[in-house]
């Protein structure tokens, strides 16, 4: 488990389960991939997700979420980053 160096949002877990970095993957494979690591997780772990661009950004929360999961922080790495900049998702697992 990695701990959080996010401290501005007190929502946001101070431990991480699993990482993934889909930074060099498009979509749909960005999904696929966030898919098949949140099946190996348990119920309410934690899973940081490095993403970059406007469709793997705009598809991994909204397709997280649809499936049961909850998106709870959604930041770019870099401060003023855009959408075609490497951002940081943190997605806990439902129950699906």
């Amino acid at each position: 488990m990695n701990k959080n160096p996010n401290t501005l949002n007190p929502d946001v877990p101070e431990t991480i389960d699993c990482s993934l970095d889909i930074t060099a993957d498009t979509c749909p494979i960005t999904y696929v991939k966030t898919k098949l690591k949140l099946e190996t997780m348990a119920e309410g772990e934690i899973l940081e997700i490095r993403l970059i661009g406007a469709e793997p950004l705009d598809n991994v929360p909204r397709t997280a979420t649809t499936a049961g999961h909850t998106v709870l922080d959604i930041r770019p790495e870099v401060e003023g980053g855009g959408k075609n900049d490497v951002h940081r998702l943190l997605v806990r697992r439902g129950a699906t």
